[in-house]
């Protein structure tokens, strides 16, 4: 028997969040790159995260470095055309806001001016000055920590994060910096669990866990990670809840079989001549053209 989750009917917002972190209510996120994913997830989660994890997923890239502005803005206005009920938080991509806080903001307001309740950036300490000015400017930020995807080179690759002393240590801080700095929310990635239990029970502001154990406020999977709807090696912490993959493949193949064949489309599927017009357009033949 399929289970539909009861989310909220109110409209999420950053109170919202806030007040079910104090109620400890766990918090469900996923990501949306168009209309169509948008409006299956947002009756169904409470944040709904236009990624540019949309560059490995959707548009064929390795990772999400090769990902800009400009397509990012693409992806949000389909979804952000939806109105969804969830908050709807848009990643901000590699270079968007490293190189000046005047350029941190205006690219920021945009993503805000095309529909966007909230910004997400990656990076810890590093990272304040640009929250701050983000913060200051009324735009919303959702810090990213741990595993972060636009430092895989850093990293030597998609590597769990944390597991020294020092690691486990630094992260904690930067959770605090961060929070300080006028974060609303925390994505904790790709961190062994224990580490992001304690980081959930130090902070005010929710976690949102990824790969990072049962205790965050919250966890967020990618759309077509928890559908099915990537082939080939999943990450551990990835629970496909349905086959999605094979099951549109399937669906698919019985349609091209049947164009095959000619039993698709049937006469209930086809549009027909008024009557009497039929043995016209029987009678009918090509004029002379030569």
């Amino acid at each position: 028997m399929s289970h539909i989750s009861s989310p909220t009917a109110e409209r999420v917002t950053i109170p919202v969040l806030r007040r079910w972190k104090r109620e400890g209510r766990r918090v469900a996120m996923t990501t949306a790159y168009d209309a169509v994913s948008a409006r299956i997830a947002d009756p169904l989660v409470d944040i709904l995260l236009v990624g540019d994890s949309v560059g490995n997923v959707c548009l064929g890239f390795d990772n999400t470095l090769p990902v800009n502005v400009a397509m990012m803005n693409h992806h949000l206005e389909a979804v952000a055309r939806t109105r969804p009920r969830a908050l709807l938080v848009a990643d901000m991509p590699f270079l968007s806001f490293h190189l000046s806080p005047e350029e941190t903001i205006r690219n920021a307001g945009g993503f805000l001016q095309r529909g966007a309740d909230a910004v997400k950036l990656e990076g810890g300490a590093k990272r304040v000055e640009m929250i701050r000015a983000l913060v200051d400017c009324e735009i919303p930020v959702m810090g990213h920590l741990g595993l972060t995807p636009q430092s895989v080179n850093v990293m030597g690759g998609f590597k769990v994060q944390g597991r020294t002393a020092d690691e486990a240590l630094r992260l904690l801080e930067d959770a605090h910096t961060l929070q300080e700095a006028g974060c609303f929310a925390l994505v904790l990635e790709g961190i062994p669990a224990e580490l992001a239990a304690r980081a959930t029970e130090t902070l005010m502001i929710p976690t949102i866990g990824i790969g990072a154990g049962p205790s965050c406020s919250g966890q967020v999977l990618v759309f077509h990670d928890l559908l099915g709807l990537t082939a080939g090696h999943r990450p551990k912490f990835v629970r496909a809840y349905a086959d999605g993959f094979r099951l549109l493949q399937g669906a698919l193949s019985h349609w091209a079989a049947d164009v095959r064949e000619g039993s698709y489309p049937s006469p209930d599927e086809s549009y027909r001549l008024a009557e009497g017009l039929g043995e016209a357009i029987a009678q009918w033949t090509p004029s002379n053209r030569t």
